[in-house]
């Protein structure tokens, strides 16, 4: 028999937190964090995550596990969701992947196989410096000449996700488009539901600038001038090119005035929620849930969510 599992995702800012812990004290589940940034210590403001009293004693996984100098991938993404969804089921409890980062849910709900690469950390280092020395639009026009599937799907400033995918090229000799295409097709191992939730663009547009807003009064300024010029964290690690980060700390190397770079976040930021319902969207059996059908009730729609859940056998309360 298949194991449960259960996917609540969509753009940034859409509604996703409150919805989970309504759905996770509803089914007996508990959440993994589906998100690249959350994942980091410190790093509380810039990626909205979630806090303490907001959990409402529902336990989450990979939240504030990582320090911000240390990289977190797909790969350890799997690695470490696999470990916590055993803890999970072996309480009798169900596994809620939530978050926006759509290639992590995948390589969960797929298997991904990652084996077939070998890290070679030396061809990396020469990648990484080509995006330093000559940017990261060059890098990206190499990928587009060995893969140009994947130099359509990756954006340019996805500086990690290119060099991956160049790594894997020079690795395997083929495009990784066509190993990730391989993966879509394989069966997922477990009984779920992939519920993703929308909204109105214009809607969805205005969450966004009002959460920027928000996280200027709550102090994303000072974040960011901790992490990069108290700790000392590189503008060049993986946690601070997020969104929310890169974008400060352009201000604070006086590229921009804080003006523009508030500017920046906002748009960069609806962009960013553009390209993920877009991948969601190419996603197989996926349950779109537009919030404005419902009112944005988030209660309507976790009846509706338990309702569908019901007639997929996905049973709240069985051992796994």
């Amino acid at each position: 028999m298949k194991k449960p599992l259960i996917i609540l995702t969509g753009p940034t800012a859409v509604g996703k937190t409150d919805l989970s812990i309504k759905l996770a004290k509803a089914v007996n589940g508990e959440i993994i964090s589906a998100d690249s940034m959350q994942v980091y210590k410190y790093m509380d403001i810039g990626t909205a995550k979630i806090a303490k009293e907001e959990m409402d004693g529902v336990k989450h996984y990979l939240v504030d596990e990582f320090e911000p100098e240390e990289d977190f991938n797909v790969v350890k993404f799997k690695e470490y969701s696999n470990l916590y969804m055993k803890e999970i089921y072996a309480k009798g409890k169900i596994p809620i992947l939530v978050g926006g980062t759509g290639f992590y849910i995948q390589a969960v709900l797929n298997d991904v196989d990652f084996s077939e690469m070998e890290a070679d950390t030396k061809y990396r280092k020469e990648l990484e410096d080509l995006a330093q020395v000559k940017g990261n639009e060059y890098l990206h026009e190499m990928l587009r000449e060995v893969d140009e599937k994947s130099a359509v799907s990756i954006h340019p400033n996805n500086v990690k996700r290119v060099i991956r995918a160049l790594e894997y090229y020079k690795e395997t000799k083929r495009p990784i488009s066509e190993h990730n295409e391989e993966q879509k097709e394989k069966t997922s191992p477990y009984n779920f539901a992939y519920f993703v939730l929308t909204n109105e663009r214009d809607t969805l547009y205005q969450r966004i600038d009002k959460r920027v807003d928000l996280m200027m009064e709550q102090g994303l300024l000072e974040e960011v001038k901790y992490l990069y010029q108290e700790k000392g964290y590189s503008k060049d690690l993986v946690s601070m090119q997020g969104l929310g980060y890169k974008e400060i700390i352009a201000y604070l190397d006086g590229e921009c005035t804080l003006e523009e770079a508030v500017y920046i976040l906002k748009r960069d930021t609806r962009h960013f929620a553009k390209r993920q319902l877009t991948w969601f969207r190419r996603e197989k059996e996926v349950i779109e849930i537009n919030k404005l059908d419902y009112n944005n009730d988030d209660n309507k729609i976790l009846q509706i969510m338990l309702s569908i859940l019901k007639e997929r056998n996905i049973n709240f309360s069985s051992n796994y």
